[in-house]
């Protein structure tokens, strides 16, 4: 049994891992299966026509195995919205209603994935896929110039993460096990916890270096050289983090789950073929990047309707809906006492962007 088992050394003691490491689901798999539901194929399978029968299939396993399913109507709605020249705060709101369901889908696409190309393929698509709508947000709002909405957004994700899921996570965690212990991996905390440092000085030091000098005239053209070499340092960590992630110490990132939990848990097989997933995974990425562009170009309109700032929809708003479904994954989890998982959401989220896609723009 030992010898084809995967295992990893721990103090001394062989450890065998769960299911979860040998798919190599991450905590960001973990967190947004949470909200994920079993489809009852009945009367699919019923259907005598074998590619029929395969697309509806495909269909409810991905659009109706998820209990946010009854937010999937806003991308419709968003689109006739901004075709035919609904209220830009209507087109603003369905669009993000629409981003909710996405970015859970999004997740479970890469995790139906990885049960094809293995758990380093699977967990560099996710590392990729993990902030996709904060990133195609950024992308486009950066080509319309709106660089406020940019640094708003991705800042509001980093203390979002931060914050409002950690500090939830905890405290909720808290007070559901009150009588027990909880307990947390801390070397996966360490790692998140110093790229978090890195992240932080490689942003200070642009910013001292510009305001050390007695006019900021002077300094322009180094404090740009500087923080493109700040940035190319944090690019060079973030790969660093991938190799040390996914190949030479996988162990520490993986999503565990108790030994006695293990016993009831059958074993885990794909729901949909590799070529349906990547082929999901592609067009529910082309919707994210079409329903950002309604909620790049009507944020401003949504603000003047709403008499709220653009800065508090940036900081507050966008990042809080965007990932909902991770968020409140991580919650759950914290409530059944597996803070790993609420850790690895939380700080691992706040990693990736922090680190890596702040210094891609």
């Amino acid at each position: 049994m030992a010898s084809t088992e995967p295992w990893l050394m721990e103090n001394g003691i062989v450890k065998v891992l769960s299911k979860e490491i040998r798919h190599g689901r991450t905590a960001h798999n973990m967190s947004s299966s949470s909200l994920r539901k079993k489809s009852d194929l009945t009367l699919v399978s019923k259907i005598r026509f074998p590619c029929l029968r395969r697309c509806l299939a495909n269909i409810q396993e991905v659009i109706l195995g998820t209990k946010l399913s009854v937010l999937f109507p806003a991308i419709p709605l968003a689109i006739i919205g901004q075709c035919f020249g609904f209220a830009e705060p209507w087109v603003f709101a369905l669009s993000l209603l629409g981003l909710t369901p996405l970015a859970e889908r999004v997740s479970f696409l890469t995790e139906q994935i990885a049960f094809y190309t293995g758990p380093t393929v699977g967990g560099l698509l996710n590392a990729t896929c993990g902030n996709a709508t904060e990133l195609i947000i950024a992308i486009f709002a950066l080509y319309g110039r709106k660089i406020d909405v940019v640094k708003y957004s991705l800042l509001g994700s980093i203390l979002s993460n931060l914050l409002l899921v950690l500090g939830t996570s905890l405290f909720c965690g808290g007070i559901a096990n009150l009588r027990k212990e909880q307990k947390y991996d801390r070397k996966q905390a360490d790692v998140n916890s110093l790229l978090l440092l890195l992240a932080l000085l490689c942003h200070m030091l642009p910013l001292l270096f510009k305001y050390a000098a007695a006019s900021s005239d002077i300094t322009a053209k180094a404090t740009l050289q500087l923080s493109r070499a700040s940035s190319i340092v944090m690019l060079i960590g973030y790969f660093a983090y991938l190799v040390f992630q996914l190949w030479t110490h996988r162990e520490f990132f993986e999503a565990q789950e108790d030994s006695e939990d293990d016993d009831d848990v059958t074993e885990e097989t794909p729901v949909i073929g590799f070529w349906s997933g990547f082929a999901w995974l592609v067009g529910m990425t082309a919707i994210i990047a079409l329903l950002s562009e309604f909620v790049v170009g009507t944020i401003e309109d949504a603000s003047n309707s709403w008499g709220i700032s653009v800065s508090f929809i940036s900081i507050i708003l966008l990042p809080i809906v965007g990932n909902a479904a991770e968020h409140a994954g991580a919650i759950i989890f914290a409530f059944k006492n597996k803070l790993d998982i609420s850790l690895g959401v939380a700080l691992g989220s706040a990693t990736q962007i922090a680190v890596f896609v702040v210094s891609i723009y």
